[in-house]
């Protein structure tokens, strides 16, 4: 019952890191529309892989850091600034027009494609690293072996999860793009608010 609870700490965490649309989530909408259904599954797997990876690091940093007491109190506050800076992120994203066009590529696997995009998202690590930090603070998140590969596992297919759920409401999605980013991008500033005063609190 344990590993299901981190698996599905996995997928959750990642739904709210990764529920805007941003750069990967409207490319596999993008690939859907131009290129159809079974490229983008193919680039949002590639996609996802990364960010198994990303997760990884960003809990191997948390682990080593949470087993060194003398930096316990300044892990919390790196957990804040991480959630301040999130809300301030996701806020400012409000004010900026979704742009759904991007820009022409040549033409390659669409495995790779994802992988190299998602490895450039700066945001991924720091993420999870706030997140997991949090997760394992409140005694949620097991800071042991088999628990941290069910929660990286979690997020991963969370991951593709979400972009596949953008593929398959993608025709709705390019007609309302700069919608739904707005008010999805104010609920995320707002729950990164609220974990950051949580966390600031206790």
């Amino acid at each position: 019952m344990e590993y299901l609870i981190h698996i599905l700490l996995g997928i959750f965490a990642t739904f709210i890191g990764f529920l805007a649309p941003g750069m990967i989530n409207m490319t596999a909408v993008q690939i859907a529309i131009e290129k159809g259904v079974q490229k983008s599954r193919v680039f949002a797997f590639g996609a996802s892989t990364i960010i198994l990876i990303q997760a990884s690091i960003a809990i191997y940093f948390s682990t080593y850091l949470s087993q060194n007491p003398s930096v316990i109190e300044s892990l919390e506050v790196g957990g804040i600034f991480v959630f301040f800076a999130l809300a301030i992120f996701f806020f400012m994203k409000t004010r900026t027009k979704l742009n759904i066009k991007g820009k022409k590529e040549k033409e390659k696997g669409y495995f790779v494609r994802g992988a190299l995009m998602s490895s450039v998202n700066m945001l991924a690590i720091p993420f999870y690293l706030g997140i997991s930090t949090f997760l394992g603070a409140e005694g949620y998140l097991k800071m042991e072996s088999s628990y941290i590969f069910t929660f990286v596992f979690g997020a991963m297919f969370g991951a593709y999860l979400l972009f596949f759920t953008y593929i398959a409401f993608a025709k709705v999605i390019i007609k309302r793009a700069n919608f739904i980013a707005r008010n999805i991008n104010y609920i995320l500033s707002l729950l990164f608010l609220i974990l950051g005063v949580w966390t600031w609190i206790k």
